[in-house]
């Protein structure tokens, strides 16, 4: 109201001059210096004037509390949720035949569980951070889609779902039916039909970390990764495929336990020491360790190590070297089981397991800008467990077809990857707008994924106790379109997969090679 009458004296003013100005010439002085005074009035009411504010509505207070880029806060300490969205569709080429095949009967895997294409719902998750203290964060994180167990595995379709290795679990339901009913209450590729779940994921990181109490130092404790290699602990948000590679996939895993984590000259030294409970095993034939209770009183000790030489260099770019692993012992510790009758499949035969990851990643800088590559490399030795390594020598016993009493097994592999980011390319700007938002990826992988029984060595009336391992290679051409960084992307993967040949166990030349869509959203 106090606004509204300022502005009609003001009005009224500014008449009141016009008009002295026409008749000018006919007022005298007295009213010239009456009209001048009458004016500096006013200009005072107006400077000593305070208008009222503006009272916002509900909407305009919600949108600066709620808004883009806002972060949702709790009456005792501040809460920041965030979010992964990935939404896949997975075209294989179709095939006839799985890669196991049972020379003395003449049964065939067919992979009809396995080799069909579907939409897929990859990840789901949500994430609560909880700073409720400045030196006090709790994280947790779900992923309801990772409960799913009928999908086949990526980019092999016919690896385990949860891990990439070959096991009984991965035959098909008439290779299971002919050969042995023994393997059917584990056979995973009866779950794809029937949609049936096994190991509950759901809770993946869960979790206290105390902070800047020890200089250059954080200590959390709960459910996490082990930190090994480079990708597997990596965001899934910021992958450069639409998955991780078989390595990655080894890695990613969650456990129990405690970490120290050190920092050292703007984080380029850093450096890990964890402790975990290490359950089942590296190869995950035992389960996997998240989410269930130790299964024997030792702990896995982890360690890992990076350099960065160069880090975010104009001219020479950002490289980044590093070393980690994990070891301890499996089983049951005093209790080892006998080779040839293990005690109901609890495999507490105890053995010293031990898994080592080097890699490399390197961003150039310069002319080059844009480029990138990344190296990595596995080595692991563990136990499988009983009944899960395919055993084809055909005893005649159903029992023959599943590797009862394995011994210790080691596997390796690597991989390598590159790429080009037009948008963080020295042609960004000269670039059309159409062109910046790509990115073009291949990778290559090669690992011992492929695990057999072999009948000629260490055989017993149970069945051969050594294992022959075998490598498939993938070969990947990605493309990647950056909608808002790796925020909101879609990504194009073709995955060249080579599975192993072996005259000796009769391998097909399984034609598994794929075609995939990622369509992602993160916050």
């Amino acid at each position: 109201m106090v606004r509204v009458k300022t502005v009609v004296s003001l009005l009224a003013a500014m008449l009141f001059v016009v008009a002295c100005g026409v008749r000018a010439g006919e007022a005298s002085s007295t009213e010239i210096d009456q009209l001048k005074k009458d004016v500096a009035d006013l200009k005072r009411k107006l400077n000593d004037q305070r208008v009222a504010p503006v009272s916002k509505g509900s909407v305009e207070r919600a949108m600066e509390k709620y808004g883009p880029d806002a972060n949702v806060t709790t009456k005792f300490g501040k809460l920041t949720i965030g979010g992964l969205l990935q939404v896949w569709y997975v075209q294989p080429q179709r095939d006839t035949r799985g890669l196991f095949t049972n020379n003395a009967t003449g049964t065939i895997d067919s992979n009809s569980g396995q080799d069909n294409s579907t939409f897929r719902i990859r990840r789901s998750e949500l994430r609560f951070t909880m700073e409720i203290h400045e030196n006090i964060t709790a994280v947790i994180m779900i992923d309801p889609a990772a409960e799913a167990a009928s999908f086949p595995g990526y980019p092999d379709n016919q690896s385990q779902n949860g891990t990439v290795f070959k096991t009984v679990n991965n035959v098909s339901p008439e290779f299971d039916a002919a050969n042995g009913p023994g393997l059917g209450s584990t056979n995973e590729i009866a779950n794809v039909q029937s949609g049936a779940g096994t190991t509950p994921r759901l809770l993946e990181d869960a979790y206290i970390q105390y902070h800047g109490v020890i200089p250059h130092h954080d200590v959390q404790i709960g459910q996490f990764h082990p930190a090994v290699g480079e990708e597997g602990i990596r965001s899934s948000a910021e992958l450069d495929f639409i998955e991780r590679s078989m390595i990655g996939q080894i890695n990613w895993v969650y456990d129990m336990g405690v970490s120290v984590h050190g920092k050292w000259w703007n984080d380029r030294f850093q450096y890990w020491l964890a402790a975990f409970d290490g359950a089942g095993n590296y190869f995950g034939s035992a389960g996997l360790p998240q989410n269930r209770a130790d299964d024997n009183s030792s702990k896995d000790f982890n360690y890992r190590v990076l350099v960065r030489p160069l880090w975010e260099d104009e001219c020479y770019g950002s490289l980044e070297l590093g070393f980690s692993g994990i070891m301890g012992s499996h089983g049951k510790d005093g209790t080892p089981d006998p080779i040839a009758t293990p005690v109901a499949g609890l495999n507490r035969r105890s053995v010293w397991a031990s898994k080592m990851d080097p890699w490399l990643m390197y961003k150039a800088g310069g002319p080059v800008k844009g480029w990138w590559i990344r190296g990595e490399m596995l080595w692991m030795k563990d136990r499988m467990a009983p009944d899960s390594v395919m055993d084809l020598s055909a005893g005649g016993a159903a029992e023959a077809f599943a590797q009862d009493g394995p011994r210790p097994v080691s596997v390796n592999g690597g991989t390598v990857s590159t790429g080009y980011k037009i948008a963080d390319s020295i042609f960004c700007d000269s670039a059309p707008s159409w062109m910046k938002p790509f990115e073009i990826a291949f990778r290559y992988e090669r690992f011992q994924n492929v695990l057999v029984s072999d009948s000629g060595i260490g055989a017993d009336a149970a069945g051969a106790t050594a294992t022959n391992v075998y490598y498939t290679t993938v070969a990947t051409g990605g493309l990647n379109y950056y909608i808002r960084k790796n925020n909101a992307k879609i990504q194009l993967n073709g995955n060249y997969v080579r599975e192993p040949s072996s005259v000796h166990y009769g391998f097909h030349g399984t034609n598994n090679s794929n075609i995939a869509l990622n369509f992602q959203v993160a916050f």
